[in-house]
């Protein structure tokens, strides 16, 4: 018997063996806070331990080997955690983005009466100048990854967005002197 065999086998069994009280214990080390689940992580870990258990020298302390892995693992996903923002101010920061996209970066922030006539005119897009807005600037889609989902060629895509923007600066320029 080769010692990849050996380490694989034995890791095999020790998971089959220990799968919940492994998943437990990344229970008990995980932050409340973490999107992060228990399962996943000790199946990042044990897929990362079988795709490496041929190159390895044979395991003596499969029990320690394995836990010291998933605390290795729960400590480099903390360390990578983000700070959690809420959808909303996601969605909020987009919105300013999208807004410095069409009038520039100033130096004041936007009025959220302003913010609101954005809002608005997006919802008042037809349905795919809206959809192209949605999709790139608040969702974070490429227009490669789009035109591969929808079929749709790139160059039209663009065409869409900036066709869409046009509409957007227009109507919101009519919005401003207005109000001014």
């Amino acid at each position: 018997m080769t010692s990849e065999t050996e380490n694989y086998n034995n890791l095999k069994t020790f998971f089959d063996e220990e799968y919940r009280s492994l998943k437990a214990y990344a229970k008990s080390r995980i932050d409340d806070a973490t999107d992060r689940d228990a399962d996943d992580i000790v199946q990042d870990v044990a897929l990362k331990l079988f795709s490496r258990s041929d190159s390895a020298l044979p395991i003596t302390n499969i029990a320690g080997f394995v836990y010291h892995s998933i605390r290795n693992k729960i400590v480099d996903l903390m360390r990578t955690e983000k700070p959690g923002i809420s959808l909303e101010d996601e969605m909020e920061n987009k919105l300013i983005e999208f807004s410095e996209l069409l009038y520039g970066k100033s130096d004041n922030s936007y009025s959220d009466e302003m913010t609101s006539e954005l809002k608005k005119a997006i919802a008042n897009l037809k349905p795919n100048y809206r959809n192209i807005i949605a999709a790139i600037d608040f969702e974070g889609y490429t227009y490669q990854e789009l035109s591969n989902e929808s079929g749709i060629p790139q160059g039209t895509l663009m065409s869409r967005r900036h066709r869409a923007l046009a509409i957007l600066l227009k109507e919101l320029e009519i919005k401003k002197q207005i109000s001014n």
